[in-house]
């Protein structure tokens, strides 16, 4: 919690010049049953989630852009955490800066309280709509019906915050998105409440960032699939050491369904199926790991020795022989 000098200090504390023309749409948003908060942006403008995306666990979530002042988003993060809520948090940082009117940000915080500000001289085709828990904004577009269909894309989509973010985003380059083209996207989800752990696989259970592509929404959209298939891998792996097998030999399995092309998921399934005595259910995987990439085959050796299988040469010459 920081004291009433700290919050003055940091409403007081001096914007960045308005140099970096980040244009772009984004959303902000909470997910009024988990929680959970996120931003999700795409611009012609490279590596824009280095400087657009920001986010706390337990605290909000924060798109600054336009001509952007990167500061906004560690500044409204310790504004939030300072107790203040998002309305405060964004009349106090516009009124510190006398270039506000080339800016565009938008707040939500863990209450799901949600503000967004348009700059007046922000480049047409620019403006915002606040929602129930999310706000939509976008400055430099083909034209005003971009932000508008994220919103109702966003409305209507059912899944997870980060599905929805997603849907938000495609709604608005279908909608003309931005009149430079495209080049970069970003999406970052965190936890309604911090475990204390505030990195990806923790706090943050998606921070992806496409720096540049010709496609940065469909990367983008590869890479949460990606991220969702590790998630359900690293709870399987928190279950197995728990000694909750099935239900980690569960989220091994919907790891390898969610992405198929990645060997290395059931490989690690077919290590723990061994480590618990269940040989005859992980010899076809290691059997289809190893067709696909003999290399595999190398690592079994080494596993022993770090503990990861039993110190059995007959049962590591047995899976290594899988491969044909």
């Amino acid at each position: 919690m920081l004291g009433a000098c700290a919050v003055a200090a940091l409403l007081a504390a001096g914007p960045a010049a308005a140099d970096r023309p980040v244009h772009t749409y984004s959303i902000v948003a909470r997910d009024a049953t988990t929680g959970e908060m996120g931003v999700a942006v795409q611009s012609h403008w490279f590596s824009v989630g280095s400087v657009v995306t920001w986010a706390a666990a337990g605290v909000g979530a924060v798109a600054t852009q336009a001509f952007v002042d990167p500061g906004y988003g560690p500044r409204a993060l310790a504004l939030l955490r300072s107790g203040l809520d998002a309305q405060n948090v964004l009349q106090g940082l516009l009124v510190a800066d006398a270039q506000r009117d080339v800016r565009q940000v938008a707040i939500v915080d863990a209450r799901g309280g949600v503000v967004a500000h348009t700059g007046a001289h922000a480049i047409a085709a620019a403006g915002h709509l606040v929602g129930d828990q999310y706000a939509v904004q976008a400055n430099l577009m083909t034209s005003d019906r971009v932000w508008p269909a994220m919103a109702e894309a966003f409305e209507r989509t059912r899944g997870d915050l980060a599905e929805r973010m997603l849907a938000a985003l495609a709604a608005a380059q279908e909608a003309g998105g931005d009149i430079r083209g495209r080049q970069s996207a970003a999406l970052l989800v965190v936890r309604g409440e911090s475990t204390g752990r505030p990195w990806v696989g923790a706090d943050r259970l998606f921070d992806l960032r496409i720096e540049d592509s010709p496609d940065p929404i469909g990367e983008l959209t590869r890479l949460v699939r990606l991220q969702r298939a590790y998630n359900h891998a690293n709870r399987g792996d928190e279950l197995f050491a728990e000694r909750e097998v099935e239900a980690a030999l569960s989220e091994y399995a919907a790891a390898g369904e969610l992405a198929p092309e990645i060997e290395e998921l059931p490989f690690w399934q077919a290590v723990a199926l061994v480590s618990i005595g269940r040989e005859a259910d992980a010899m076809p995987i290691f059997r289809a790991v190893f067709a696909r990439n003999p290399v595999w085959a190398d690592l079994v050796p080494r596993l022993p020795a770090a503990g990861l299988l039993p110190d059995d040469a007959a049962l590591v010459r047995r899976i290594v022989e899988q491969r044909e």
